[in-house]
């Protein structure tokens, strides 16, 4: 399967549906963090189904779970967002509940967020998976995941905005490969076809949110 693996989409409706003309009939994944923060979460719902992307969950996904779940009364805009959601098509927090927190595409694993120096993904917490840039523990504490990184699998992720997008090369071969560009911060919307080895983007309309 050739894939189209977008980044952090973060409720920006109109970035999204103007990079997925460039699909070209590959299978979209979103690397998760789908609908808060932007203006538009019911547009990005719009594009899923359209389109019938698959997409993997990144933290602020899991917030809007932990929603759905009763947790988090004082998250605001979290609440809004489902909200705004329901009303248009419930069928949305099925979907979304049903999503994994890592997917192989076959050139390697996509995850939102990293893993673990050794590369693991069983049994290893979704706050890992979802949420780690500098390492918490062992040998390697206080580097970023990706210097640390010698798992087995190459990988591509979002999540990190602030590093923007950001290749690491191994014995000429690309270990790992950042999309996250900041479209709700006014950067881009990014997308990488693994089988071309080829990017496309799209700039934000406008900043929608502070860094």
């Amino acid at each position: 399967m050739s894939w189209f693996v977008v980044g952090d989409v973060h409720g920006c409706a109109e970035e999204l549906r103007a990079i997925l003309r460039h699909a070209s009939g590959r299978q979209v994944l979103l690397l998760g963090d789908l609908f808060t923060k932007g203006p538009d979460p019911v547009g990005v719902w719009e594009c899923v189904r359209e389109c019938g992307a698959d997409a993997i969950l990144g933290n602020h996904d899991l917030r809007l779970l932990d929603i759905l779940d009763g947790n988090r009364p004082g998250d605001r805009h979290g609440l809004s967002v489902v909200e705004d959601l329901n009303r248009a098509d419930p069928t949305w927090a099925a979907w979304l509940q049903s999503r994994p927190l890592w997917k192989d595409i076959g050139w390697g694993l996509a995850v939102h967020a990293g893993l673990p120096p050794d590369g693991e993904v069983e049994g290893v917490a979704p706050d890992v998976l979802t949420c780690v840039r500098v390492l918490k523990a062992g040998p390697a504490k206080g580097q970023h995941w990706v210097d640390a990184y010698e798992g087995p699998r190459r990988v591509v992720y979002g999540h990190d905005a602030r590093r923007g997008i950001r290749r690491s090369v191994r014995d000429g071969n690309l270990r790992t490969l950042g999309l996250d560009s900041g479209c709700v911060y006014g950067g881009q919307l990014t997308a990488w076809m693994p089988d071309l080895d080829r990017m496309v983007q799209v700039p934000a309309r406008r900043v929608y949110r502070s860094v």
